[in-house]
């Protein structure tokens, strides 16, 4: 199994930013082969000082393997999602990748 977490920090001067990056996600993304798992939502707020609370959304992938992941970054799919997407919402992201 192989782990693909993807923390997004979304445009604070664009009120549409996390509603159109979750949507980009859906139509984009989730139908690329070779996932087994796709879970893309918003932060959760916690009272708990442990959580972090700086981000907007979050995408938790899993594949089979590294292979699998390696290719769903270079699909077609993929790289419209970051140029169609990504690019005009997010100021910054955070990848966590684990196997």
């Amino acid at each position: 199994m192989f782990s693909h977490v993807v923390i997004f920090f979304t445009d604070p001067k664009n009120p549409k930013a996390t509603d159109d990056l979750i949507a980009g996600c859906e139509k984009f993304l989730r139908p690329i082969p070779g996932v087994l798992t796709f879970h893309v939502g918003r932060m959760v707020p916690s009272h708990r000082p442990v959580v972090d609370q700086s981000y907007q959304v979050a995408l938790n992938l899993v594949f089979p393997d590294k292979k699998s992941q390696d290719d769903y970054q270079v699909h077609p799919m993929h790289v419209e999602f970051v140029e169609t997407v990504f690019k005009k919402v997010c100021v910054k992201v955070i990848v966590y990748d684990f196997a």
